[in-house]
């Protein structure tokens, strides 16, 4: 809901719990008043009418309250909007009006021939701040930096910061500290989200997991980036973020030209760090995934089972075994196409290997169908070999520096995506490869970071890093209109490439490359904190766990830890013994009763995996189900029973697994036991409303 004041200066949106206002000084600024609890427009007049406090010469009256910095004037925060032109540097804007469009609030600014739009939208509790800037004067127009919003929180002593951390094979771990004096800068300089952070932070002063404000924001964009946390010199705090790393140049806008940010989202909660993930999931499930009411199917994917040793026999092997299971979706991975035998050839040439697959993927395709389940392939279109038909035919389409060493990784290079001619010789390639086989489901990868992101003759090379990423979401978007059946899966070496902006492109994420199970208990709990288990994948391989560590677990405890996201499984099934396969075939069983819940249902972490027993607990309407893990049983002392949420006390539950019954006030105030022991065991209870 949009209210506005009667004399067109205060503006307040309001969803179910939270409102968020902003209001217009007689000198055209912009102030923060409120962000929190839902208050009423009157309250925000209120806030409105209160003078700023005193200050010192040596301070700005605007830092710390102003809604959306800009780079000078009487302001020494960092800016979120930094421009020039070949006279100035620098904005000093006016206040031209108003408009609301449904539920969306644009407020427009001019400085010159250079026009701001500052968008909000309140999607529930989630607010969603972006800005457009157009260049309406004859001049050429240079962003710095533009950031889609800065996030001022109100005073309170001793915030602490939450923030998600890793690397490859261990994404997304929490980790928490308390502010001190100066910005906190988080981001990626690597021309994807990264590994090394999530776009995502939250602040509290005193939460825990059930209770308590915490203030959220996320950045939907997948190329370099940049969140600062700053607490200022008088202990304010603001939240400043967007696209790119630094502030060396977004776009140079020629006169007519437009550049709209990324959306950065905000969410405010009383419920703790648990209402408040419950809440973004909800509004990434609503809002933002693809046809997320749909379940996710049961996937078998090849990789670790065949490496780049496929064969269209051996994966049809693979596929007996895979159905016999009950997946329900085949993937082959890397190696089917070009002279792909290794990983130093191949990338780019994007038909399937004559040797391997001499009549092309549909006989594959059409024998997996016909055993029940859909078909997927591996893709990774923004990275090529040099040792690729592609490559040779136009070594020029790569990002490089003249005269200097093109730095392979991996042995391969990053095509310029943001050259017009890459752009079409992938839609054409792709949508061939998509239109010659019965193909359901594409994993698509990015498994090199930009090094040398060059443009030779490019009049502003600067601008691929931002025309690389809008070029992407353009291709997957003709792609998903061209082939609305195929289903997308965004992947960059595991979990490289996760935020909102390629969600909303995407059917599911591959959460890391990490697929032992223990590991992968931090790994999602860190991921829970913001994005839904709808779009988490996570698979079942074999032990000994061979990507990683060797570490030897049993297979009730990989398809638990595996349970808590979009079920996969990657291990060589040749290999597993019949007693195995039934057991995975019950398993697999299990999870396709409990999808509903996992996919859909409301999350509650009960018990974080640092310790012995960690757990987690979804609610769907009178069902809810726990998966619980005890990773070591120390000293023989007896596990701790498990304290449920979002239950009704008032009511009884069935538990399916052993026919007792249990009353609500019970099972959240006195838990439920488990039954586990041991080193490495996990279960799965399901209870059921009576």
């Amino acid at each position: 809901m949009l209210e506005i004041a009667e004399n067109g200066r205060t503006w307040l949106l309001s969803g179910p719990l939270s409102s968020y206002a902003v209001h217009l000084t007689g000198d055209d600024e912009l102030l923060h008043l409120h962000w929190g609890p839902r208050i009423a427009l009157a309250d925000a007049e209120a806030l409105a009418a209160r003078p700023l406090p005193d200050h010192s010469s040596f301070e700005s009256p605007l830092d710390g309250r102003e809604e959306y910095p800009v780079e000078g004037g009487p302001r020494f925060v960092r800016p979120a909007l930094s421009v020039r032109t070949d006279e100035r540097r620098g904005t000093e804007w006016g206040f031209e009006a108003y408009e609301t469009e449904g539920d969306e609030l644009r407020l427009r600014f001019r400085d010159a021939g250079a026009a701001v739009t500052l968008h909000y939208r309140m999607r529930d509790d989630v607010v969603e701040r972006w800005v457009t800037l157009d260049n309406q004067g004859p001049a050429p127009l240079e962003l710095l930096r533009a950031d889609s919003a800065t996030w001022t929180l109100p005073d309170r002593d001793g915030w602490r910061l939450s923030q998600l951390h890793g690397r490859w094979a261990a994404e997304s771990r929490l980790t928490q500290s308390y502010l001190t004096y100066g910005e906190k800068v988080i981001g990626s300089r690597r021309g994807h989200t990264g590994h090394q952070h999530l776009p995502w932070v939250a602040l509290d002063t005193d939460a825990t997991e059930e209770r308590g404000e915490v203030y959220g924001c996320a950045l939907g964009w997948s190329g370099s980036w940049r969140i600062a946390v700053a607490q200022l010199p008088d202990a304010r705090v603001q939240i400043t973020g967007g696209a790119g790393h630094d502030d060396s140049g977004l776009l140079r806008l020629a006169a007519g030209e437009s550049f709209t940010t990324p959306v950065f989202a905000g969410l405010w909660s009383d419920g703790g760090f648990g209402g408040a993930s419950r809440a973004w999931h909800a509004y990434q499930r609503t809002y933002v995934i693809p046809e997320a009411d749909r379940d996710r199917p049961v996937l078998f994917n090849s990789w670790e089972a065949t490496h780049f040793d496929i064969s269209e026999e051996r994966q049809r092997a693979l596929a007996r075994r895979a159905a016999a299971i009950g997946v329900e979706l085949f993937v082959v991975d890397d190696g089917w196409f070009g002279a792909r035998t290794g990983e130093r050839a191949g990338l780019g040439d994007w038909t399937p290997n004559p040797d391997r697959f001499p009549a092309g993927l549909k006989p594959l395709a059409d024998d997996v169908h016909a055993l029940g389940m859909q078909f997927g392939i591996w893709v990774e279109p923004e990275m090529v070999n040099p040792d690729s038909d592609l490559y040779r035919a136009h070594p020029d389409w790569v990002q490089y520096q003249t005269g200097r060493k093109r730095t392979e990784l991996r042995h391969q290079l990053v095509l310029n995506l943001a050259r017009e001619d890459v752009q079409e010789y992938l839609w054409e390639r792709l949508d061939t490869l998509l239109t010659s086989a019965p193909i359901d489901y594409v994993k698509w990868d990015f498994n090199r970071s930009f090094t040398d992101a060059g443009w030779p003759g490019e009049a502003y090379p600067q601008r691929l890093w931002v025309d690389h990423v809008h070029a992407l979401y353009a291709l997957l978007d003709r792609l998903r209109a061209a082939h609305p059946g195929v289903a997308f899966e965004s992947c960059s070496g595991g979990g490289g490439r996760i935020d909102l902006g390629i969600m909303s492109r995407t059917d599911q994420v591959w959460t890391s490359d990490n697929t032992d199970p223990l590991d992968r208990l931090s790994i999602q709990h860190g991921f829970s904190q913001v994005h839904p288990a709808r779009v988490m994948a996570a698979w079942v391989t074999d032990s000994p766990n061979v990507q990683l560590n060797g570490r030897v677990s049993s297979l009730r405890f990989r398809f638990v830890s595996a349970m808590a996201g979009v079920l996969g499984v990657g291990g060589d099934l040749t290999r597993w013994t019949e007693e195995e396969l039934a057991e995975a075939r019950d398993w697999v069983g299990l999870y396709k009763e409990i999808r509903p819940l996992v996919q859909h249902g409301d999350l509650y972490r009960l018990r974080p995996p640092q310790g012995g027993l960690s757990a987690v607990q979804y609610v769907r309407g009178d069902e809810a189900v726990v998966l619980a893990c005890l990773q070591a049983q120390r000293y023989g002392e007896p596990v701790p029973a498990l304290r449920l949420r979002g239950l009704d006390p008032t009511a009884s539950y069935e538990c399916r697994e052993t026919g007792e019954v249990h009353r609500g006030a019970v099972l959240l105030h006195h838990g439920l036991r488990t039954g586990l022991h041991g080193d490495l065991d996990a279960t799965v209870i399901r209870l059921r409303r009576i």
